[in-house]
């Protein structure tokens, strides 16, 4: 299969996606985590603030802060029993999962944390969080700046940032329940990780910027990763000090290199590490699409602008209103995926509007995908949504406008059962949703500017979106269930995005719900 078909079937045909006869081995599932073996570890403190609010004022952080700080990324932070009783079958069903803050699909979170530090109390290196043990693996030691800086093609000054936060894909870890359709989940999976990483990045009072663009395999080389099992996919690096001193979206000084000439300065390292599954398949397509996204060097101006994709035939004025305070840490407690569990309730205009200002104006943050370098440029992806029981606002299917706050009227009416019609899987009662968002992006995935890597960023910048949204909805008492099992060309076809040349990337079903039938315990001092 070519790889324009590959992707195509992940959004358009997803039966394609994964063989007929595919079945799931449960017995030989992957950890939901990576552990390392045979290494130096360094403990984190785990007792955890149940608030980050008030926190002291940036400056160079010691472990302990990072340790707080990967676990809010991150940590696992509850245990979450539920379970039902079969009719004729007198055992009780019991599905066991460990949450973290940030969602991902199945629970299976395929993607991992590690961090580069240049802190006082631990040797300056490269570390793999372990979440499951909440401590630092050191995986290689030594102070890397240059070699950094270099990977990130001279648009970071390293040395002036006391770290560096790298997201990777272990293609394995939900390859075996989702098959192909996995690489769909992962790109996503890796920007609500990302955008968890910033928020809290934002608490603790740290800078930080996003890199979509850099030397695969430098850096894949640099934390010793098997490039046919594990792929970095960002990078994350995190100051005290302001931006401007660091940040540039243009090489600033410095030779150039590529990817195969940085790998000779360091030795490979190989680490052992264990994922518990007996039997580990082939993943060819996701290889491939890995291999056809990599970058040998980074083009001088490579990017992605973003445009104003809203049009409708009639405007809805949305009340004046600025982002209120909350508690992050109680919002991040608080955020799940209500599944069966929504309630139908009347959502009030100020609530509503409050909380697309708050989805999309935090979304703002630093890229290297912005060719002007400004925060808060024009989005690349768009916030959609069809509503239903919205005081002052006629039922039916909008585009949300930030720049004018307004809401672009597409199609009016009720469009709950079209959109339950396209479920793939009726997880969700749509009848019982107020709210249901669809973020939408280039139908070309921004292939023309960005080849095949332009897909998976589009993803990741989706999920960051999705995580925004997530905690802006928990924060005013309700919740979102993010879903893939949808018909997109229906949802298209609803927001008449075709000639437009944009498509449905994710849906999520937001509104009040009741707390379902489960025994969760938190995981925190």
């Amino acid at each position: 299969m070519d790889l324009k078909t590959f992707l195509h079937n992940l959004h358009f045909d997803t039966d394609k996606a994964r063989p007929p006869d595919f079945e799931v081995d449960w017995d030989d599932a992957p950890l939901a985590y990576k552990l390392y073996r045979g290494l130096p570890t360094f403990p984190l403190s785990s007792d955890v603030p149940l608030t980050l609010e008030g926190q002291r004022p940036a400056s160079l952080p010691d472990l302990r802060d990072i340790g707080h700080f990967l676990w809010y990324a991150y940590g696992l932070t509850a245990l979450s029993q539920s379970g039902f009783v079969g009719g004729g079958d007198p055992g009780t069903h019991v599905t066991q999962v460990y949450r973290r803050f940030a969602p991902s699909g199945g629970a299976l979170y395929p993607n991992e944390l590690y961090v580069y530090l240049n802190i006082e109390e631990i040797p300056c290196g490269v570390y793999h969080y372990d979440v499951a043990h909440h401590r630092l693996v050191l995986l290689r030691e030594g102070q890397f700046h240059p070699y950094l800086t270099q990977a990130l093609a001279n648009r970071c000054n390293v040395s002036r940032c006391f770290g560096a936060i790298f997201v990777s894909t272990m293609f394995w870890k939900n390859y075996y329940k989702y098959n192909n359709f996995a690489y769909r989940l992962q790109g996503l999976d890796a920007g609500a990780l990302m955008g968890q990483v910033l928020e809290v990045s934002r608490r603790f009072g740290f800078e930080s910027a996003v890199y979509f663009q850099f030397l695969d395999n430098a850096v894949n080389h640099l934390l010793g990763l098997s490039e046919r099992e594990e792929s970095v996919y960002a990078v994350i690096p995190l100051s005290v000090e302001p931006a401007g001193s660091w940040f540039t979206v243009t090489p600033t000084g410095g030779k150039t290199t590529c990817a195969t000439a940085l790998c000779r300065a360091l030795p490979s390292v190989q680490h052992e590490h264990y994922v518990r599954s007996r039997s580990v398949q082939d993943y060819p397509m996701l290889i491939q699409m890995n291999e056809a996204s990599k970058l040998e060097t980074v083009p001088p101006c490579a990017g992605q602008q973003g445009r104003q994709n809203c049009c409708g035939d009639s405007t809805v004025s949305l009340p004046c209103v600025t982002p209120t305070f909350y508690d992050f840490a109680a919002v991040c407690r608080s955020r799940y995926s209500p599944g069966t569990d929504f309630v139908l309730g009347k959502i009030p205009q100020e609530k509503f509007a409050m909380l697309l200002k708050e989805t999309t104006q935090a979304f703002s943050y630093r890229t290297d995908l912005n060719l002007d370098g400004v925060q808060g440029a024009l989005p690349r992806v768009s916030l959609y949504v069809c509503l239903y029981g919205v005081e002052g606002v006629e039922d039916g299917a909008y585009c949300y406008d930030p720049a004018a706050h307004v809401l672009r009227q597409i199609r009016p009416g009720d469009h709950r059962f079209r959109l339950q019609d396209g479920m793939s899987m009726h997880n969700v009662n749509l009848s019982q949703v107020p709210l249901c968002f669809h973020v939408a992006g280039d139908r070309d995935h921004w292939k023309p500017s960005l080849g095949y890597r332009g897909y998976r960023i589009q993803q990741m910048e989706a999920g960051m979106l999705v995580q925004r949204l997530l905690l802006a909805v928990s924060a005013m008492g309700m919740n979102g269930h993010p879903l893939l099992g949808f018909d997109a060309e229906i949802c298209d076809d609803i927001y008449k995005m075709v000639p437009q040349g944009i498509t449905s990337l994710i849906q999520i079903p937001v509104g009040p719900y009741r707390l379902g039938s489960k025994l969760e315990g938190g995981l925190h001092a």
